[in-house]
């Protein structure tokens, strides 16, 4: 069985470490723990690894945030994985920092990204949203998920990215729906 997993985010480095490419954070996670890299291909970084039997294509698009339908569409396309097997991670504003939500389909929420993917595929993709917490002045938006982490929520990015790779490995192996159930708000 196969799954392609897409980690939205931004290219470039003026953009890593940022709250908006947790996305790409969470990916690199998987690849390292997998001893896997990624490499440039057609509209993203790809990087291949198994779970449980289940191959993972791990995509970060290279198109920008509010252009990621183009690249995830292509993916699915050139691997032959059907929708139900997508799962698009990316961040939320709505959520407190460090909450995880993982959802069978589901508006845009105002994610541009996400909007963009919608116009591509229709809503009906699995989605994990990764809290990021929406500390900032009105107005300041986008400074605020352009921004680094703060430090307290550096201090426990590693464990919340864990449990992000533990929803995932979870959708693969036993489905969204048991996942959902056993895994959302934990």
């Amino acid at each position: 069985m196969k799954f392609l997993i897409v980690g939205l985010g931004n290219p470039g480095s003026e953009y890593e470490n940022t709250r908006h490419n947790i996305g790409f954070d969470v990916l690199d996670s998987i690849a390292k723990e997998n001893d896997q890299t990624f490499s440039v291909e057609r509209y993203g970084a790809i990087s291949k690894t198994k779970h449980r039997g289940r191959s993972l294509t791990l995509l970060k698009p290279n198109t920008f945030m509010n252009l990621s339908g183009k690249a995830v569409n292509y993916w699915l396309q050139n691997e032959k994985i059907k929708t139900e097997n997508l799962l698009i991670i990316t961040d939320d504003l709505a959520l407190p920092y460090g909450t995880l939500r993982l959802r069978a389909k589901g508006s845009s929420g105002g994610h541009n990204g996400l909007k963009n993917i919608s116009e591509h595929l229709s809503d009906n993709f699995p989605r994990l949203r990764f809290g990021i917490g929406n500390d900032f002045v009105k107005g300041y938006q986008s400074d605020y998920v352009l921004g680094n982490w703060d430090d307290t929520q550096l201090n426990d990015l590693e464990s919340n990215i864990d449990k992000a790779k533990k929803i995932i490995y979870s959708f693969v192996s036993i489905g969204i729906n048991l996942t959902m159930n056993n895994l959302n708000g934990k």
